[in-house]
């Protein structure tokens, strides 16, 4: 009988010294890269690679400029984004273009003073001291109010999810914030008796009401700016914004910006203190309040004059950076990480530490910029606009 003898398993294959070395050095690079990507967010481009992939389908001039269409320029006005698109808005009316020109809603309105707010991709607009106020979603109209008189628009703010909040006169109040569904339906109203209202927006999340009062503490003028919860009927808390007039509201994330002639306030929605940005005795030329976690100001010795300083300002109430400016500025700017600055010699974009990011010498004429989150920018002209693409 043969004996059966086990046979011996194949001796093992040592890896390739150069394949482990490949896998060893691969690894690093993508955890070194996600560091990175951590630690130098704000100064990658990642916007530059989301435009090539949004924006590579139209046509542009060697300058980043898409060709102009025309616009409905009757009336007096103004203009701002609305997700994507540019909203043209003025006494006669409402317009709404695309990023390549195509018009999506034409709307004719009688307003004697009219005032747009928007927020993401729902608009409104309003006559100031009228009783008429229209929004609009997914590029129509979605709601129209008409108040009675004797309870005329003082202010309107557009918020989160397409509910928005009216400031109105009423009769035995100071002043009356009342907060709608995207659908127009009332939620909660605001009654003030104490203190004469001017203004009243959401916050980010929907659920906090900040109303903006002036009256007088021991015979001076004070702004104040009261926080209410959407269910309640009292402020949880109450900052003083001193002897400063407001000039303009926003939320951004669980903190309201009241920017004032002489200084800047943010408060918290947590009722932490509030922090302020004094202008030491400069004049408020111009503001954009609309960057991400940062606003932007233009500060000048003069009233009149050319030169000023562009100033960033973080949530914190501390300045970020400062950039002297010798040109006259035409319009002012800022959206996501950048601020854009228009004069007659050019487009400059910054980011929000105020380095350099591009510039466009050929603007075309044009008078407004309207910036965006990715860093294009429309340029508005008299009657045609068109949009510009960082390279």
């Amino acid at each position: 009988m043969e004996e059966l003898k086990p046979v011996p398993p194949a001796p093992k294959k040592k890896p390739n010294i150069f394949v482990r070395l490949l896998a060893f050095l691969v690894t690093l690079a993508l955890l070194l890269g996600a560091v990175a990507a951590v630690v130098y967010r704000d100064r990658l481009n990642f916007d530059s690679i989301r435009r090539w992939f949004v924006y590579r389908s139209l046509e542009k001039s060697d300058s980043g400029q898409t060709e102009s269409f025309q616009y409905d320029s009757a009336g007096k006005g103004g203009y701002s984004q609305v997700g994507d698109d540019l909203l043209v808005w003025s006494t006669a009316g409402v317009r709404l273009y695309s990023s390549g020109g195509v018009e999506y809603l034409n709307e004719s309105l009688t307003l004697n003073r009219p005032v747009a707010d928007t927020c993401g991709s729902a608009a409104l607009i309003y006559d100031a001291g009228g009783n008429v106020l229209h929004t609009y979603e997914d590029r129509s109209t979605s709601f129209v109010l008409n108040t009675e008189q004797g309870h005329e628009i003082l202010s309107a703010r557009m918020g989160p999810g397409g509910s928005f909040a009216v400031t109105t006169r009423e009769s035995g109040y100071k002043g009356v914030v009342t907060v709608y569904s995207s659908g127009g339906h009332p939620v909660v109203g605001i009654r003030i008796s104490t203190r004469f209202v001017t203004d009243g927006l959401l916050s980010d999340d929907g659920k906090t009401v900040a109303v903006l009062t002036v009256g007088q503490n021991e015979d001076v003028f004070e702004s104040g700016l009261d926080l209410y919860a959407l269910d309640g009927d009292v402020p949880f808390a109450s900052y003083s914004l001193g002897n400063n007039a407001i000039l303009d509201l926003r939320a951004d994330g669980s903190a309201f910006w009241a920017l004032g002639e002489s200084s800047l306030s943010v408060a918290r929605a947590d009722g932490s203190a509030a922090v302020h940005y004094d202008y030491a005795g400069r004049y408020l030329k111009d503001y954009a309040l609309d960057g991400d976690g940062f606003s932007a100001l233009l500060l000048g010795k003069y009233r009149a004059g050319s030169g000023a300083a562009l100033v960033t300002v973080g949530a914190d109430g501390q300045e970020l950076a400062s950039l002297d400016l010798e040109d006259q500025v035409l319009d002012l700017d800022a959206s996501g990480r950048y601020v854009a600055v228009l004069t007659a010699a050019g487009l400059t974009l910054y980011t929000k530490d105020l380095q350099l990011y591009d510039a466009l010498e050929n603007t075309m004429g044009a008078r407004s910029v309207v910036l965006r989150s990715d860093g294009t920018a429309f340029l508005v002209g008299g009657e045609t606009a068109r949009l510009y693409i960082p390279g």
